[in-house]
């Protein structure tokens, strides 16, 4: 037996004798399977799933999963059978293995589709058995050790995919030992020439201060002892990645990053955390609001630790984390930490709770989520590191990630609560839905019954969660919109040909959708209001095939005169023309555009003229009476150029109820500029008083709407 399956065995030790066994037989069924393999370091490829077999084992974990790590490529990569994997070794095995293997056999349009489509499968069977994600990134982690062999672009691609997705996954669970190492090795294979400045730099700073560390920790000790207080103090030190980083985002210097000293404290139990806060904080003096209680309110990954920043001795301040030995174990490891597979009725540590209802959350994202690529770019927010914790009136805690806003939170609470809110009070002050939230906020959010979301509150939002259900409940008004729209349209049409919707027979209907491929008549009348399908054709084709000739009813019937009218509600199946920005109170036309549904324009749009050559995708649109929302408006006015003008201007325009989307100077010289103001207005009425309250500041030559 070669001795790294020897050093595997003694890893091992924790586990029965039958169940070692049982290892080893799965790697002799996995060396069989990859007999005449082998890696691009010219190593046999057993060594590959073994050495992953062992980072698991050093975790503590089951002999299912170990199994499963040394079996994890057989699928993919030998003839082994499923049948035959589940018939060894168990169909729970076989899951594990299935859940991490990739899809290298679908067809998919991209690269990127693949990889999407791959990490989607790996996060739906890791919501099923978090142990997949285990080996997932015990994998990840002994190819970035072994990633020399690989070719430059190859690194690369490899690093970047762990640096976004691997080591946030294995933070998000918690698991920072493993995070730490993934971030510094894609970090050397992205960037091998920084790595390796930032690592020499780290070595001569310690070598440096040696002696301080040694100062501090030795005081910290004593302190600790002579307040009867049992603790083990460690200096930590930053590794690459994380200097990096910070100085990227905190556009800090490499030596400000290192002259801090970092310590951790750890003690027996959580009161003693308490305790031992106080013992540092008599020693040296704490920074003012530099202090984080993680234990009363863990992170969102489980993790909890007392942090606080204290007046070092010698000039630099000196960070401080005290936890005691399971949290210790738990911030290491997170969901690994204690191993013994949790079933959902069985206990669980704090990280492994979290990462189940993180799992969860994920489940129902993916189920509301049509395209690989969106669910992905969904989970890459949700793993984005930096947490707010927020309370509700009930005085219930939720984390969202940095820059979450009033409506992440408001779908945080429920899907419902987003779908109706209006405003939020954020410590007892009213505030609006798209304000930034910030650590230790009291958060409570206004509803209203008519109150629905609308496409702006896209761009208000981070999280996976608020994003996909805003697009859900689009989506899902847009079909209702088109369908309603749509059957207008296409009783106009066959009024035109002297007939009705009514008029056509449900078999003639029925087998008319049949030959058409649809399933249902929303789909038909959706089809027509989004552009897909003429409504003319349409009308004429249902009218053949009802028995009538379609040529001669066309060529008799009188052109309807009937517009449809809008409200401008209808903005799922309607978009305003950014040529000519039609409002209400204008003559429109509309103009159906394949996927796009009808494009809105003023009757006089220069761009009309080249529409008309185009008859059949003509639509007669008129405005309602009853007209909702606001339009966007261009403003084009000439100021005397002076000091404050723009303000002046603008003031006007917002004392004339009007919000104004953007300002640019077109033309500007010594004595005059022309400014173009593009604000929201709620018809030709509204824009007209704009104008009218423009023109008499006395600093405007001339205003027109733009274009005339």
């Amino acid at each position: 037996m070669p001795d790294y399956v020897l050093a595997l065995k003694d890893r091992l030790a924790y586990l029965p004798e039958d169940q070692v066994e049982r290892v080893v037989r799965a790697f002799r069924v996995g060396a069989h399977a990859h007999a005449g393999q082998a890696r691009k370091s010219g190593e046999p490829y057993i060594t590959h799933p073994v050495a992953v077999a062992g980072i698991l084992a050093e975790l503590g974990l089951d002999a299912e999963t170990i199994i499963a790590a040394i079996l994890h490529d057989t699928l993919e990569d030998t003839q082994l059978s499923r049948v035959e994997l589940a018939g060894e070794f168990g169909e729970t095995v076989a899951e594990l293995v299935d859940g991490v293997t990739k899809l290298d056999k679908m067809k998919f349009g991209s690269r990127q589709e693949a990889d999407a489509e791959s990490f989607r499968k790996m996060l739906l069977a890791m919501a099923r058995d978090i142990r997949v994600i285990l080996i997932k990134l015990a994998d990840r982690l002994h190819n970035m050790r072994t990633l020399g062999a690989k070719d430059t672009s190859s690194r690369r691609r490899i690093s970047r995919e762990t640096l976004e997705i691997y080591a946030p996954i294995a933070q998000r669970l918690g698991m920072n030992k493993f995070k730490a190492e993934l971030q510094d090795l894609g970090f050397r294979g992205l960037h091998p020439d920084r790595y390796r400045v930032i690592s020499e730099r780290i070595r001569a700073a310690l070598g440096n201060r040696r002696e301080a560390m040694g100062k501090i920790e030795a005081a910290l000790t004593q302190r600790l002892a002579s307040e009867h207080i049992e603790a083990r103090v460690v200096g930590r030190i930053k590794s690459p990645w994380s200097i990096y980083s910070k100085m990227r985002s905190e556009h800090k210097t490499f030596a400000q990053l290192m002259d801090v000293y970092g310590f951790r404290v750890v003690v027996d139990t959580a009161m003693r955390c308490y305790m031992a806060l106080g013992a540092v904080h008599t020693l040296y003096k704490p920074v003012d609001r530099r202090f984080k209680d993680f234990i009363a309110i863990p992170k969102a990954n489980g993790y909890q630790s007392l942090h606080t920043v204290l007046l070092g001795p010698f000039g630099a301040p000196i960070e401080v984390q005290i936890r005691t030995a399971e949290m210790d174990s738990v911030a290491e490891r997170g969901v690994a930490a204690h191993w013994a597979y949790k079933t959902d009725s069985g206990p669980a540590n704090s990280a492994q709770a979290r990462a189940r209802e993180w799992l969860s959350a994920l489940a129902d994202s993916q189920a509301n989520t049509a395209s690989s690529s969106e669910f992905i770019e969904n989970v890459k927010i949700d793993l984005f590191p930096d947490e707010v914790y927020l309370f509700t009136p009930r005085g219930d805690i939720l984390s969202l990630p940095r820059n979450a806003t009033a409506l992440d939170f408001a779908y945080a609470v429920h899907t419902d609560v987003g779908h109706h809110a209006v405003a939020a009070r954020v410590d007892k002050k009213l505030v609006p839905l798209r304000t930034r939230l910030e650590s230790g906020q009291l958060v409570e959010i206004i509803t209203a019954p008519s109150a629905v979301p609308n496409p702006a509150w896209l761009e208000s939002v981070v999280t996976g969660k608020a994003r996909t259900a805003i697009r859900q409940f689009l989506k899902h008004l847009q079909h209702e919109d088109a369908v309603d729209f749509g059957h207008r349209m296409l009783d106009r049409a066959l009024d035109a040909l002297g007939s009705s919707l009514d008029g056509i027979a449900p078999a003639v209907l029925d087998r008319f959708l049949a030959d058409a491929k649809l399933h249902r008549l929303e789909e038909l009348l959706a089809d027509i209001a989004l552009g897909n399908r003429m409504p003319d054709v349409v009308a004429a084709q249902l009218v053949a095939a009802r028995g009538k000739k379609a040529s001669r009813a066309v060529a008799t019937a009188a052109p309807s005169s009937e517009k449809i009218r809008i409200t401008g509600a209808e903005r799922g199946v309607l978009s305003f023309a950014n040529c000519c920005h039609p409002l209400p109170g204008d003559d429109i036309v509309g103009y159906l555009s394949a996927g796009k549904g009808i494009v809105v324009h003023r009757e006089e749009c220069p761009n009309v003229a080249e529409l008309r050559k185009q008859p059949e995708r003509r639509v007669s649109i008129e405005w309602d009476r009853d007209v909702q929302g606001d339009y966007r408006a261009e403003l084009r006015i000439e100021v005397i150029n002076r000091p404050g003008v723009l303000a002046t201007v603008a003031s006007a325009i917002a004392d004339a109820d009007s919000n104004i989307e953007n300002v640019e100077y077109v033309e500007r010289d010594a004595a005059a500029a022309t400014l173009l103001f593009t604000m929201e207005v709620k018809s030709r009425r509204h824009l007209a008083e704009v104008i009218r309250r423009v023109r008499r500041t006395g600093v405007v030559s001339a205003a027109h709407r733009y274009p005339l």
